[in-house]
């Protein structure tokens, strides 16, 4: 259990982790939050799309967006981190804007001002990965917890329960987060998992699904350079080959060594192959 091959995934937690605690200690978590009547129709601050989600302003949040990241590490390494992290930036692009203009146009007027808030945090993206976990994972095992403390009496009693599975403690964690500080954190929930669900169908944009990070941002720019060099090296190496067969070097194989034909014998056979 380690971050091995998810090197996005671990700037992720860490980045989570560290920016909540700064945002504690510089009691900064005024910045991190969407008011619309306030922040956007009052003062204007259409900048807080760009930062509701860089960090949550509880240590509860923090604790479980922290837990659900690298629970879902599994899709890094499925994708590899280049595409992963592709995808990180353009569903935090789409969630950053999405949520407050649909509450601003859709949601606000219908419920007159009553729902106008927007918590900080990472929500909408986490549930954009859970969309992508939830498609790609199998499940490993079921287990039932029975409501009831008598034994079944047979093998085939049916006995009352509910059903999980080793996944379920990943959806009840998001659901914690999506639950949190409702309705504002379940509008994004629910339009994180949209925005990961057009990803995995192929319903964006065929431009943007295609769109990918520059190699150097995951570490894959030294990566090429040594593929560079090898293939530099080896075609040397072939081409030093093929220069000491046509300059008449024999095999190693055939038995006669690493011996020089003197000069007059190289031009006896050049004669030969001419004719």
């Amino acid at each position: 259990m380690s971050f091995t091959d998810a090197p996005v995934t671990k700037a992720l937690v860490l980045g989570l982790v560290g920016l909540s605690i700064a945002a504690s200690v510089f009691d900064i978590k005024h910045y991190f939050y969407i008011s619309i009547g306030t922040h956007f129709l009052r003062y204007g601050q259409l900048w807080r799309m760009l930062t509701y989600q860089l960090c949550y302003t509880n240590s509860s949040e923090v604790l479980f967006g922290a837990m659900s990241l690298y629970h879902m590490r599994m899709v890094e390494r499925f994708w590899g981190s280049r595409k992963y992290a592709s995808f990180i930036l353009l569903a935090g692009l789409f969630t950053a804007i999405i949520p407050p203009i649909f509450l601003t146009v859709v949601l606000r007027p219908l419920s007159f001002g009553v729902l106008d808030y927007i918590p900080a945090g990472p929500t909408p993206i986490l549930f954009a990965i859970l969309a992508q976990y939830h498609a790609m994972i199998p499940q490993i095992y079921k287990y039932k917890v029975a409501l009831s403390a008598n034994p079944p009496s047979n093998a085939s009693d049916d006995t009352s329960g509910f059903i999980f599975s080793d996944k379920s403690t990943r959806y009840l964690m998001a659901l914690q987060l999506a639950l949190f500080q409702w309705p504002g954190s379940l509008l994004g929930a629910v339009i994180g998992w949209v925005v990961g669900y057009l990803w995995r169908n192929d319903l964006l944009p065929a431009a943007v699904a295609r769109w990918r990070v520059p190699g150097w941002v995951v570490g894959l720019r030294a990566q090429k350079r040594n593929d560079r060099f090898d293939g530099i090296r080896r075609r040397l190496e072939d081409e030093g080959a093929s220069t000491g067969v046509a300059t008449g070097a024999q095999p190693a194989a055939e038995g006669e060594g690493n011996r020089r034909r003197p000069l007059g014998q190289q031009l006896i056979d050049e004669v030969r192959g001419a004719f």
